[in-house]
């Protein structure tokens, strides 16, 4: 089933892998992995190997994010995920910008949200109800929130390959 991803250069494989979690060593360890038999196998190595990132990796991974209601730039396929994943962040521009910032100094990183099918407003509550999490109980919420976003675009990225 994912013949074409299987068959790819190990560097073409985690460049593929790259546009779902922007960590180069999580990419490495799923190529190598290869062969997956089912898309199924592919998301469930991709989100194991997750689980095993520490907090300097997942660091590395949330700066490659854009910031909640700000659309990527780019042509690749983890920019437009992003704006696909952002969609319903509609408006609200000045209020996701300083929660933004209010965050960013408090937690000394961007706020991160699976935001596929929420609206700017759930978005803004969820922001404001994290600001007074300490940071050991955020650091959770952001690996939970990083696998969801993960996890998707696993599953987008098998699909692609599949109807390639």
């Amino acid at each position: 089933m994912l013949d074409r991803f299987n068959g790819l250069a190990p560097e073409a494989a985690e460049e593929a892998l790259l546009a779902c979690c922007a960590s180069p060593g999580w990419a490495a360890r799923v190529a190598a992995a290869r062969p997956y038999p089912t898309p199924a196998d592919l998301v469930v190595a991709g989100v194991n190997a997750f689980d095993e990132l520490g907090w300097p990796d997942l660091a590395q991974v949330l700066a490659a994010h854009p910031r909640i209601g700000q659309r990527p730039t780019g042509d690749g396929a983890e920019a437009a995920w992003s704006r696909r994943e952002q969609a319903g962040v509609e408006g609200s521009a000045r209020e996701l910008a300083e929660v933004n910032e209010a965050y960013e100094r408090r937690f000394g990183h961007l706020f991160l949200i699976f935001a596929t099918g929420r609206s700017a407003e759930d978005i803004l509550a969820a922001a404001r109800g994290r600001l007074g999490n300490d940071e050991e109980t955020e650091r959770t919420v952001v690996r939970g929130e990083l696998r969801k976003i993960v996890e998707l675009r696993l599953e987008r990225l098998a699909e692609s390959v599949e109807a390639a």
